[in-house]
């Protein structure tokens, strides 16, 4: 082939025989960016011919290796910044008047979800939609988002993360079956899980009230009950709902506490009679406490004695009927009661029998003592 040429005496005009076309001309179809060497390395400035070797050595002793290394690309990722260990749990509307609403749903036991505005707290059932109504003052930046975080109420419990109980964990086949609060209803709620307090958290785009509304509605559900061994196991829990930027950076806050329960109208009906009942019963001692102890007045005291033994002979006349199931059962209170009854005749004569021995004399006169004599003897 070309072993009888010698290498410096080739020009790049000659043909090759296993190409179709000469060098040269691919050379020329080839469109390149020109490269100036000198300047990649510093080579002395001489003219160079096509005709002449070039001297690799050169260029090989200060070649960089570093040169066509591709700079690393820098991540597009949004990070947002960690939470801090203790959440904060106090409402802030901020300057866009971030505010929560609840649709009024009583306290029937056919409901699914209810909020007490007296006690600031949501009744819902396990894996049951609660609708959440978001209000705004003004609309936020775009690209804002809310997120819904679950802490427990007490002060011992609340370094803890709130979860799932392992049981519910096991019957989900989703990815975020441990998160507790799930976004019903969109497409682009993301779960969290915060790499330094492992605290989970799920955000959705905030998106602006439709045409003739204000509102815009979000729909949580919780997929785990309060009473969940392993889980809450009985903890309250607090719901913190925050408006935030695409960056992370809080614009508002709103709180409000959550029972996951079987039946939400009895419990908020519940609680919030023993709510009522409590918040008067400090009222009446603390009145209790300011009146002045007064001594005793033999009088009133007669009175009151009087009248308690006036109504008690009064409940003692009164008869009350009982339905009894079974005739066994029928007998033994039966005799029970006639035994009451033979008691209360015995007692009320040894009664009058006491009164007709120490019978009181008719006015003017006095009872005679045992060795005294009469006046008239």
């Amino acid at each position: 082939m070309m072993e009888g040429h010698d290498l410096n005496s080739l020009t790049l005009s000659q043909d090759l025989p296993l190409s179709q076309d000469s060098f040269r001309q691919l050379w020329d179809n080839v469109v390149t960016s020109t490269i100036n060497i000198s300047s990649v390395v510093d080579v002395p400035q001489e003219t160079w011919r096509a005709n002449e070797p070039i001297d690799m050595l050169a260029l090989t002793e200060e070649f960089d290796e570093n040169l066509f290394e591709l700079a690393p690309e820098t991540s597009r990722d949004v990070v947002t910044p960690p939470s801090s260990t203790v959440p904060v749990t106090t409402d802030y509307p901020g300057e866009y008047g971030f505010q929560l609403r609840f649709q009024k749903s009583g306290t029937a036991k056919s409901v699914t979800s209810t909020y007490s505005e007296l006690l600031n707290k949501l009744y819902c059932q396990l894996a049951k939609t609660s609708p959440i109504e978001v209000l705004m003052d003004k609309e936020p930046p775009q690209g804002a988002v809310i997120r819904a975080t679950a802490v427990y109420k007490k002060t011992e419990h609340v370094a803890e993360v709130v979860r799932r109980c392992p049981h519910h964990q096991n019957e989900d086949s989703a990815e975020h079956k441990s998160h507790l609060i799930r976004v019903e209803g969109s497409q682009r709620a993301q779960y969290y899980e915060d790499p330094n307090t492992n605290r989970q958290s799920v955000t959705v785009p905030y998106e602006p009230p439709q045409l003739g509304s204000v509102i815009t509605t979000i729909l949580l559900s919780y997929m785990c009950n309060s009473s969940c061994m392993g889980g809450m196991n009985r903890r309250p829990i607090l719901t913190i709902l925050t408006l935030e930027t695409s960056e992370g950076t809080v614009l508002g806050r709103r709180c409000f506490e959550v029972r996951v329960c079987a039946c939400p109208g009895r419990d908020r009906k519940t609680e919030e009679e023993n709510s009522t009942k409590a918040q008067n019963g400090t009222k009446q001692t603390k009145k209790r406490k300011s009146v002045p102890a007064l001594a005793p007045n033999p009088d009133m005291t007669s009175v009151k004695k009087s009248k308690s033994t006036s109504s008690a002979e009064e409940e003692d006349k009164e008869t009350f009927v009982l339905h009894i199931r079974g005739r066994e059962r029928y007998e033994m209170l039966k005799k029970i009661n006639d035994g009451l009854e033979l008691l209360d005749k015995e007692k009320s004569k040894t009664k009058v029998s006491v009164k007709q021995e120490f019978a009181v004399p008719s006015s003017g006169k006095r009872l005679l003592q045992r060795g005294e004599r009469s006046d008239s003897e």
